[in-house]
């Protein structure tokens, strides 16, 4: 196991030698409230855009279920009549300058995996750039749009926001409760008290703190041919071999679980590159990823590699309230 891998269950699991890094967490806290304090203050400058901007980031390290959010939100936004762009930072991308405007036919390597996921599922306008400020400029100044979703970004203070939804793993939670690097924190827990919103994915019911969403897998897509096939394509008992370069594999594991397969669990490590010789695996099985990795694959994707779509089912109480915020952010907005 990797030490990033072993460092992440002692934050989740504990470890009483989490206690010697609290000098660093410490330091860690009075940086990051000393960064949001001055935003609060005026005395670091942010970007307002003249359009709303509706925030959706995580407070812990590790996949949260962020990008089926995003692409529920685009989906939800749209129905009402709104145009929706959507910014990120572009993790691991690599383009040719910034900000970058992400097109379905370019490469992970170029554009990001989760923003090309998010361009190719969806069609939406997108931008990358670390700046998130100068990523929503590049976006307005190309597309007519009446909504900005930003992709992560909640401790990216140089752009103003409107709403702020934080999403959380319900199985693990927040860990041990500890900011980086002795805990899985990125800000305190005190954080959460100054949000819009709080949703669990993975919650069955809405709690006193936040909304209930589930990631609901919907088909098989093969990787060569883009067929779709129902969840039943697979016997009940097939041994697949499942891939997840995403911040929580195991959740990708206990999902094919749960549709009654015997996955041969290969995590990766988030954002993971591949090549046809790391994904090749005895004895021979049908393969499944998740879609995020699937944007990296298809070049040299066999016949019986597929990936699992899925799509996020916020609570009823949340799209409620997601459409109150919404008709006081736009007036003119029609509530689905």
């Amino acid at each position: 196991m990797a030490f990033a891998d072993r460092l992440l269950d002692a934050w989740y699991a504990g470890h009483p030698a989490l206690a010697l890094l609290r000098p660093l967490e410490a330091l860690y806290r009075r940086v990051v409230l000393g960064k949001r304090a001055r935003f609060l203050s005026g005395e670091s400058p942010s970007y307002r855009a003249p359009v709303p901007v509706i925030v959706v980031g995580n407070i812990t390290v590790g996949g949260t279920g962020k990008t089926p959010m995003i692409l529920w939100l685009i989906e939800h936004c749209r129905q009402q009549g709104l145009r929706v762009g959507v910014v990120s930072r572009g993790y691991g991308a690599r383009p040719p300058q910034l900000p970058w405007r992400v097109r379905a036919e370019q490469s992970a390597a170029e554009a990001g995996d989760e923003p090309l996921l998010i361009v190719q599922r969806s069609g939406v306008p997108l931008m990358i750039d670390p700046d998130r400020s100068r990523a929503v400029q590049a976006l307005l100044a190309s597309e007519p749009l009446d909504l900005i979703l930003c992709d992560d970004g909640m401790q990216h203070y140089r752009l103003a926001r409107d709403l702020e939804l934080v999403l959380i793993d319900a199985a693990r939670g927040l860990g041990n409760r500890r900011c980086l690097p002795a805990g899985p924190l990125r800000e305190p827990v005190e954080r959460l008290q100054d949000v819009d919103a709080v949703l669990y994915n993975g919650a069955t019911t809405d709690r006193e703190d936040g909304f209930a969403f589930a990631l609901q897998p919907t088909a098989l897509v093969n990787l060569r041919s883009g067929e779709r096939r129902g969840l039943d394509f697979f016997e009940p008992g097939q041994a697949v071999h499942a891939v997840a370069g995403i911040g929580n594999p195991q959740r990708f594991f206990n999902t094919l679980q749960g549709l009654n397969w015997r996955p041969v669990p290969h995590p990766f490590a988030d954002h993971a590159q591949y090549s046809a010789q790391a994904l090749s695996f005895s004895p021979a099985l049908p393969l499944v990823m998740t879609e995020k990795d699937a944007v990296k694959c298809r070049a040299f994707a066999a016949d019986d590699w597929w990936y699992l779509a899925v799509d996020a089912v916020p609570s009823p109480a949340f799209k409620a309230w997601l459409d109150t915020q919404l008709a006081r952010l736009l007036p003119g907005s029609r509530p689905s």
